[in-house]
């Protein structure tokens, strides 16, 4: 049986990336259910960019979200496949994240204006990664 004993930080870093991946996976529902009604209260800039990306998107979109949250869950619960659940997500939002600026006009649209919210959620997802292999490596998940 594992003894060692996780610092407090491990708990706060779960914690928080728990509320963080819940609020993308809330994100992705509301995009994904948008509707016409909702398409059409959106500024004609962000429509333009919601009509061109296409629906597979929703696919690498909702693995990054939904593998953020078990990864989240399995920190709290101190399970080593929180690496494996946080490397996904963060594959997950790197194909999502090439998606949208490849294949819509998001920088046309956004410029880099557009970029500080696309690298915070790259930042966030390879920090969790990195801070669950670290955990891991410490003896801190079973």
């Amino acid at each position: 049986m594992d003894t060692t004993k996780p610092p407090a930080t491990l708990w706060m870093v779960a914690a928080a990336a728990l509320v963080w991946n819940l609020i993308g996976v809330a994100m992705f529902f509301l995009q994904t259910n948008l509707g016409p009604e909702g398409i059409a209260a959106l500024p004609p800039e962000q429509q333009q960019v919601y009509a061109a990306m296409p629906a597979w998107l929703d696919i690498p979109y909702g693995i990054a979200v939904f593998g953020g949250v078990l990864g989240s869950i399995a920190l709290l619960l101190r399970r080593r496949w929180a690496v494996a659940m946080f490397a996904v997500s963060l594959l997950a939002v790197l194909v999502q994240m090439a998606g949208v600026y490849a294949l819509t006009p998001a920088w046309e649209v956004s410029g880099a204006a557009g970029l500080p919210m696309a690298l915070l959620v790259l930042a966030l997802a390879g920090f969790l990664l990195w801070y669950a292999r670290r955990a891991a490596a410490r003896g801190w998940l079973r």
